[in-house]
């Protein structure tokens, strides 16, 4: 399991953030927090986060022109 970089509470491995939502929420407030929640989740599923990983576990991705 992960921890929080705040609190140190443990969140799911599969989070695309490194901090649990209390503290999410409590630094930048419940509609920004969901904001960059979302936009994570999104950049997770078009591969974006994994630029520059050396692991080879991870789909290929598209060329995009």
């Amino acid at each position: 399991m992960k921890k929080c970089i705040y609190c140190k509470k443990e969140i799911d491995e599969n989070s695309v953030i490194d901090f649990c939502n209390d503290c999410g929420k409590g630094v930048w407030g419940e509609k920004m927090f969901n904001t960059i929640v979302k936009s994570m989740q999104d950049a997770r599923e078009r591969g974006d986060l994994m630029q520059g990983s050396v692991e080879t576990n991870y789909p290929r991705m598209s060329k995009r022109m």
